[in-house]
């Protein structure tokens, strides 16, 4: 049996028109063809579904019985049909982000806002969570793409560069440092160093380290958010690192920010998606909203 959507529109056209002329025009088919195609669907079902005289065309009892049903089918699917055009076209859409904290507050409100005004029906949910479980979060599909710093190589996660910037010293307004124009490393040793906890540091001690070794990353405090470190930096219990696309944050804690140097260590950022998993229409909108974003604030914030 091989039915199809046509014969399933003519039935249904027919059967509301009661007219194989009105029933051809409403469809933009020829009266011969709806014809030939209601006997198509007559023959594969082995019934007649149309009582036909010279006056009139009206359903037969099994034409009647199963009208409703098929009737349901196709509103069903030109319900399913209109939902992803308006997904297609941006109309509508759920698209999940997962980033680390300090990202959320930062750089990705930025974008959503931007995307937000170009397509306002798309929800976007941001998921603020640890550096290290953007990556899980990705490949277990509760988001459909994550953003944030470099991790090991992973065979069920691709990660597509965004973005590649250095470390900055941050400190109060007044402070010794705020006289260089650029911080070295070791200026920073004569200070309270305030960081963050996990790989964060962990990394950066290592990138230090390999660079010269005898720099060594020695905190005297250890924090899990960069915005703790900056309020502990606000009131004057040291310095802190970060990356400059948190200048905003900084600027709000009224801090100052200086690149870091000899030597120069930068810390790569990605956009993370499950391998194999495609993304919908909302979400590669968004994705290419936040490579728009970085390219034309380059500097992301510097």
């Amino acid at each position: 049996m091989n039915i199809t959507l046509r014969q399933l529109r003519a039935f249904i056209a027919v059967a509301r028109t009661g007219s194989f002329t009105l029933a051809a025009e409403s469809l933009f088919v020829t009266q011969s063809a709806l014809s030939g195609l209601i006997k198509e669907l007559e023959q594969s079902l082995g019934v007649r579904l149309f009582d036909r005289s010279t006056r009139r065309i009206q359903l037969s009892d099994v034409g009647r019985g199963i009208y409703p049903l098929i009737d349901k089918i196709l509103l069903d699917l030109d319900g399913v049909l209109d939902e992803v055009a308006n997904l297609k076209a941006l109309k509508t859409g759920v698209v999940r982000v997962a980033a680390p904290q300090l990202m959320a507050c930062t750089l990705l409100p930025e974008v959503i806002a931007a995307f937000g005004r170009d397509f306002p029906n798309v929800q976007i949910r941001l998921i603020d969570c640890a550096v290290e479980s953007v990556a899980s979060r990705v490949f277990s599909g509760e988001v459909d793409f994550g953003v944030g710093p470099e991790r090991d190589p992973n065979s069920d996660i691709d990660a597509t560069p965004l973005f590649e910037l250095p470390f900055h010293a941050v400190f109060p307004p007044g402070h010794a440092l705020a006289a260089l124009e650029r911080v070295h490393w070791a200026d920073l040793v004569d200070y309270p160093l305030i960081t963050l906890q996990g790989q964060f540091t962990e990394r950066l001690s290592v990138d230090l380290h390999n660079a010269m070794r005898e720099l060594d990353l020695d905190p005297s405090t250890v924090v899990t958010f960069m915005s703790t470190a900056l309020s502990m930096v606000a009131a004057g219990l040291g310095v802190t690192i970060c990356i400059p696309y948190a200048a905003s944050l900084v600027r709000l804690h009224r801090l100052e920010m200086r690149p870091l140097i000899a030597p120069e260590i930068t810390r790569r950022f990605y956009v993370f998606t499950r391998n194999g998993r495609s993304l919908t229409p909302a979400a590669e909108s968004l994705r290419a909203c936040l490579f728009r974003h970085v390219r034309e604030h380059g500097d992301c914030g510097r």
